[in-house]
């Protein structure tokens, strides 16, 4: 009770010593006034200014003698550019790009039923404007009505009149697949520019559709992504919201990015430094992916002299018609459109840049299955690494093979502080049979990057895409065999069934190879291994909540490639004969029994630490007994 006293009495007194006076109480007041009039004062100011813009705007559209006048009102027509691959909407309001359908490919667009075709964007979801400052006026392109001239499938002039002698002019020509050339000339107009002008401002928007199934994953792979002029390529963030992101560089091309199209604007006399571009991503369920942004400034000629040009691709994100597109540009450029097919670091991408890809392209070609393909390509990266595979296993088998005449060669130092000593005895020992411990790990590394190059080379094959095996309906994407509505955290709204049969065999391929390796393991090692084999356990764990989101055609592969791992292991096994090897074995140690071999290479390396440590630990031994014993 006292306690409840004490704090009512010192809130309720600081409550009164903090109680403004009747002098500051009005002196709020008043402030309270200022600002209230302060802020209804700038609201009619900004209401005035938009209703004097809005009467200018309705002048200029009936005054004979405005900057485009004519060209200010009217209504909008479609133009349609279309060859065997593309067909593109033009609306001749703004002059630009409303809709791309691209030809070919199955779209499953969020919400909308399946189509023959895919529709990379329609209507809101991209526009591009050109803004040009003239003396008197801006030239803001998206709110002028261009007259259409010189039609036919693959070409098109669209014309703004601005008055007597004096137009804006865009003339597109479709290439003969994803191609679309473009140029921006002023004619008769350099008298309305400043005498310094050389440049105009571009706004390109988009929002990127969700085109497949997996939004998560489909999301990793939408992007801004932009070159930079005499350089390589970057992005913004697929993970994290960027506005208004300065690009301080010249750039030669920006694109809008999902998994498998992208939309690429590239220009002939580069964007200007300082582009600002902006990627925001989108919600779930929304239907989008990202909204997408870039502001940019470029070449422009106010004589008319030279027009402003520009390529546009609309179209897959395949390594092979990337490069052949790139060969269509007319700007004389290395465009390196094919990094728009990320490849992994330089050794991965080494790897699917001259195998991965020109082998999956090879066996695509005949017709086979994209399941068997995935197959096929493992089986032949299981032959090129079987040498390494057999070198490694080879070396278990010796260390195997060997474990008894270690354990009697080193049965002397089993105390904990003689483990140093017992390592050296156990690499000398070794060294006098011939064999390198460190030999079966570098074959194993180099395996590695193959891994990882698959890992990155088949969520961007798009040759995947929509194509079924066995019980997947689309390779491109997971292959759920149960879905819910509600997301969970780290697993989703569904179970992928080869996500699942991944992380078994990967269960079971562990378990085999701790197997192998605990029966060569000796003293410190075989205790290590008892900790070493619990993260190896846990692995596979880790491996579905990373992966339950990916394609399954990816997860088809590593469950594949174990499957072959295992049964090339079980096989050396059962061809290997442990009393044949152990002969041989023994016969190397009386050759080098009187005079032994040294160890080479990392094997070496570490003899030498361990050596090495040995010295130093003796050393620490000696000047600890020295101290003790002057303290006595």
């Amino acid at each position: 009770m006292i306690g409840f006293v004490l704090i009512a009495a010192v809130l309720i007194g600081f409550s009164m010593y903090n109680q403004p006076s009747e002098e500051q109480i009005q002196q709020q007041r008043e402030q309270f006034v200022k600002d209230s009039l302060a802020a209804v004062k700038k609201k009619n100011e900004a209401k005035l200014a938009q209703e004097k813009q809005q009467k200018a705007e309705e002048a200029a559209k009936t005054d004979s003698s405005a900057l485009f006048h004519e060209a200010l009102t009217g209504a909008a027509k479609d133009v349609v550019l279309k060859n065997d691959k593309l067909e593109l909407t033009l609306s001749t309001k703004g002059g630009a790009v409303k809709k791309a359908v691209i030809k070919g490919y199955t779209g499953h667009h969020a919400g909308a039923p399946d189509s023959k075709d895919l529709t990379l964007f329609d209507g809101d979801d991209q526009s591009l404007n050109f803004m040009l400052s003239a003396k008197e006026a801006n030239i803001v392109t998206k709110d002028l009505f261009f007259t259409p001239s010189q039609q036919s499938d693959s070409t098109v002039t669209l014309t703004a009149q601005a008055g007597e002698g004096k137009s804006l002019v865009m003339n597109y020509r479709l290439g003969k697949d994803y191609m679309l050339h473009m140029s921006l000339q002023a004619n008769g107009m350099s008298g309305l520019f400043a005498p310094n002008t050389s440049q105009m401002d571009i706004d390109w928007q988009a929002r990127c559709r969700q085109q497949e199934r997996g939004f998560t994953f489909e999301n990793r792979y939408a992007t801004l992504t932009y070159k930079e002029k005499d350089a390589g390529t970057d992005y913004l963030s697929e993970t994290s919201e960027k506005r208004d992101e300065k690009i301080e560089e010249a750039l030669d091309w920006v694109a809008f990015k999902d998994q498998f199209f992208s939309s690429i604007m590239i220009a002939k006399n580069d964007f200007a430094s300082n582009s600002l571009m902006t990627s925001v991503p989108q919600e779930k369920g929304s239907g989008y992916l990202k909204d997408f942004e870039a502001k940019m400034k470029t070449f422009f000629d106010p004589t008319g002299k030279t027009p402003s040009e520009f390529e546009f691709y609309f179209g897959p994100n395949d390594f092979q018609v990337l490069q052949s597109v790139e060969q269509e540009s007319t700007f004389g450029k290395d465009l390196a459109l094919q990094k728009l097919v990320y490849l992994g670091w330089p050794i991965v991408r080494w790897i699917n840049r001259f195998f991965t890809i020109y082998v999956f392209d090879w066996l695509t070609k005949l017709g086979i299955p994209m399941g068997i393909v995935l197959i096929l390509i493992t089986l032949l990266l299981k032959v090129i690494t079987f040498p390494l595979v057999k070198k490694s296993y080879m070396s278990s088998a010796k260390m195997r093979v060997l474990k008894p005449r270690l354990n009697e060669a080193t049965k002397q130092y089993d105390k904990p502080e003689d483990a140093m000593q017992k390592q050296q005895a156990m690499m000398q020992e070794y060294a006098k049979y011939g064999v390198s411990p460190m030999a079966g790990c570098l074959p194993m590394l180099i395996q590695m990057p193959i891994w990882i190059a698959m890992f990155n080379f088949v969520p961007n094959a798009i040759q995947l895409r929509g194509q079924s095996f066995l019980w997947i309906d689309d390779l491109s994407t997971y292959d759920p065999i149960v879905e819910w509505s509600t997301n969970i955290w780290g697993i989703g709204d569904h179970l992928s069934l080869t996500c699942i049969l991944f992380c078994v065999s990967n269960v079971l391929y562990s378990i085999m190879t701790m197997r192998q390796q605990k029966d060569q393991m000796v003293g410190q090692q075989a205790e290590q291994m008892k900790m070493m084999q619990w993260m190896m356990y846990l692995m596979p764990v880790m491996f579905f909540f990373m992966f339950n989101d990916y394609s399954s055609g990816l997860n088809f592969y590593y469950f594949i490639s174990l499957f072959f791992s295992a049964a090339i292991m079980w096989t050396l096994r059962k061809t290997t004969d442990d009393e044949k090897l152990l002969a041989i074995l023994d016969a190397r140690y009386k050759e080098n029994k009187n005079n032994p071999k040294k160890m080479s290479g990392l094997a070496a390396r570490l003899q030498a630490m361990q050596e090495q440590q040995a010295e130093m630990q003796r050393k620490r031994e000696e000047l600890e007994r020295k101290r003790k014993g002057l303290g006595k």
